[in-house]
């Protein structure tokens, strides 16, 4: 019986998950390394979909001690229609699903509260878990990270074209295209990108909204305004994407959980996910 990889991945969500990196992590803190080691981890709380970098406590050039910090709030959500609930990045570090002992960091310049994590688990003693957000930069060896590390098990291909994508709002054409860029994404549903002449941007309203993806880069947003009727940030486009996602500069993309998308002639399903 083949073993669908999907399903294999997602069956272990509830695990505490760990897998080593070869390459040298650094977080700073106002220009100076506070962490700096070869010896890293990725590590997966249970239920978590996106990784924490781990480092063995003698790499972190702060003084540990016990935190008081609050856990924080849990944000649940579905990657897809039959999987269970996992949580949405949105929860904050201080929300933890494993067993173990939140942990501040003294530094020179202060207190990172709440910034470190002690799981039990006997396979990463030694070990503290970080808070991304504590630090103000991350580098894998000499290169700026954003968002989160990157997961050997996710990654993202850009592929051109030649299919007729077309898409509608409230039964309102605004994008007809056939040299989109296909997106796809470990995941998350196929994303067609689409060049701005084949879009009725007329009806797009440029936000002040705009998100990080570790892979892709910072989104600007549109609006979508017609006949009175409004649906918020419900495009996005890269301007200055990071080099996976170079092939989709400057090209605009819709949520296809809230747009009616029809490729070569045959209406799409809505896909689930954190954004229907």
């Amino acid at each position: 019986m083949a073993t669908w990889m999907r399903e294999a991945i997602t069956g272990t969500m509830t695990d505490l998950r760990a897998h080593p990196v070869p390459q040298r992590v650094r977080a700073l803190v106002g220009g100076s390394a506070v962490v700096d080691s070869t010896a890293a981890l990725l590590v997966w709380e249970p239920r978590r979909v996106v990784p924490s970098y781990a480092v063995p406590i003698e790499h972190v050039a702060a003084e540990p001690g016990d935190s008081t910090a609050g856990q924080g709030e849990e944000h649940a959500v579905r990657i897809d229609a039959g999987g269970g609930p996992v949580l949405d990045p949105s929860s904050g570090f201080g929300v933890h699903t494993a067993d173990g002992t939140p942990l501040d960091l003294r530094i020179e310049s202060g207190v990172l509260r709440g910034a470190a994590f002690a799981p039990d688990d006997p396979a990463l003693h030694g070990y503290v878990v970080l808070d991304w957000d504590a630090f103000d930069a991350w580098l894998e060896e000499d290169q700026e990270m954003v968002g989160h590390p990157h997961d050997p098990f996710s990654r993202i291909d850009c592929l051109q074209s030649g299919r007729h994508v077309e898409i509608a709002i409230d039964g309102r054409v605004v994008a007809d295209s056939r040299r989109p860029v296909m997106l796809l994404e470990t995941w998350l549903p196929v994303r067609y990108y689409l060049p701005w002449d084949d879009v009725r941007r007329d009806l797009l309203v440029p936000t002040d909204k705009t998100s990080v993806c570790a892979y892709k880069g910072t989104a600007s947003y549109w609006s979508y305004e017609a006949d009175g009727a409004k649906h918020r940030n419900i495009a996005w486009s890269y301007p200055d994407p990071r080099h996976d996602a170079v092939p989709v500069k400057g090209m605009v993309a819709f949520f296809d959980e809230r747009v009616d998308r029809v490729v070569d002639g045959v209406p799409q399903e809505r896909p689930v996910t954190p954004w229907s």
